[in-house]
């Protein structure tokens, strides 16, 4: 591909920070820099706790732990998401239940959710896509009014922001993904961030096997106790190192990709057929995707992402409906239909966004878009 979905975006402050750790000859696991990188984490989005783990996805998991969510609770989730939401109540033997999205963010839908709450409910877990904040405001205030706990998964959205409050400090606890795509990279890792001291605490315990030690576990002579069971979710130091050198240079990453966001929104726009993503007002996106939705039919979106494929851009679908995935019919999801979830889903297409992104690429992009409309017309 000339153009990929995305690239990482690195420099020699990254390798060196690596390096060091290597070099060392010790910690590569459960290091400084691992505690460092948190308290980072927490003082950038304004939280009062943060534990870092191996995946967003094992974070996640943890939660589902840490809150002690049980078989026959029911979790509200999107279907309109990456997989690992949707299995997270799983994982715990609690029922996901899936609300519709609204079209402004591709969110979670308000209204939608309040319909789907039940006396079994005991949680909320919107999405932030794309690294658009979703109507988490409205979804807080639901949460409080049914007393049920709110979990953003901001995976996509490290840095995203409503006025100055940051996504992932509007829940009761929050997780953030690593993944190479993400808005700054580990190459895989993640992060829960919570203010709930109760919360953080099992989280520590859980994230190393349930383990109670003082110091480093390697190294130390003092007594270890195991208080409950726990898993090897750590991150390792050299993959904080590297976090800590990403995490420098975020703000800059994230000016970067709204550049190119606006650059190719003020572009597509222009074309008949499109709708470019918008943020609402007060709303500041950090386009971890760029997503756009060609609204006359599905075989036309099709039909694009193959004739960019041909002209050597990679493109994506993000998402198809989780609920129609085969793991979901074998458990019993055959009557799920969120009808604006299903018809977005049909619509979406994901165009390369990534913080490097030249202005010769860009207008690759928009002129092969522009392209194959003319192409259509004619």
């Amino acid at each position: 591909m000339k153009i990929p979905l995305f690239k990482i975006y690195w420099d020699e402050e990254d390798i060196k920070a690596v390096e060091e750790v290597i070099r060392s000859g010790m910690h590569w696991c459960i290091g400084k820099q691992i505690e460092e990188f948190e308290k980072r984490i927490s003082e950038y989005v304004g939280a009062r706790y943060c534990v870092t783990f191996n995946s967003g996805g094992s974070a996640l998991h943890a939660l589902m732990l840490a809150y002690d969510f049980k078989p026959g609770d029911e979790i509200i989730v999107p279907s309109f998401t990456f997989i690992a939401t949707a299995y997270t109540p799983l994982y715990v033997g609690a029922k996901p239940v899936f609300a519709d999205i609204e079209e402004e963010t591709l969110g979670l839908d308000p209204e939608d959710v309040k319909e789907k709450i039940t006396k079994k409910t005991k949680a909320i877990i919107p999405i932030h896509y794309g690294g658009m904040p979703c109507k988490i405001e409205e979804l807080k205030e639901i949460a409080e009014d049914y007393n049920l706990v709110l979990i953003e998964d901001a995976a996509e959205a490290f840095g995203a922001k409503i006025k100055d409050k940051y996504v992932g400090t509007f829940g009761d606890s929050s997780i953030f993904s690593f993944c190479q795509n993400k808005i700054f990279t580990t190459s895989e890792g993640g992060c829960v961030v919570t203010n709930n001291k109760k919360i953080y605490e099992r989280l520590k315990l859980i994230v190393s096997y349930g383990r109670v030690t003082a110091g480093d576990y390697f190294t130390s002579t003092s007594d270890v106790d195991y208080a409950i069971p726990g898993y090897n979710w750590r991150l390792s130091t050299i993959l904080a190192a590297l976090g800590l050198s990403q995490l420098e240079k975020v703000d800059k990453l994230i000016e970067m990709r709204r550049k190119n966001a606006e650059y190719l929104t003020k572009e597509l726009r222009k074309i008949n057929g499109i709708l470019p993503p918008k943020e609402p007002n007060d709303y500041f996106a950090v386009y971890q995707m760029y997503t756009i939705r060609i609204i006359d039919n599905p075989e036309k979106r099709n039909s694009l992402m193959n004739f960019l494929a041909k002209k050597g851009i990679s493109t994506k679908i993000y998402f198809d409906p989780v609920h129609k995935y085969l793991v979901f019919k074998k458990l019993g999801y055959n009557d799920v239909n969120p009808p604006i979830t299903e018809r977005i889903s049909s619509q979406v297409l994901t165009l390369p966004m990534y913080p490097h992104l030249t202005k010769e690429e860009l207008d690759y992009i928009v002129d092969s878009v522009k392209e194959f409309f003319e192409e259509v017309r004619t």
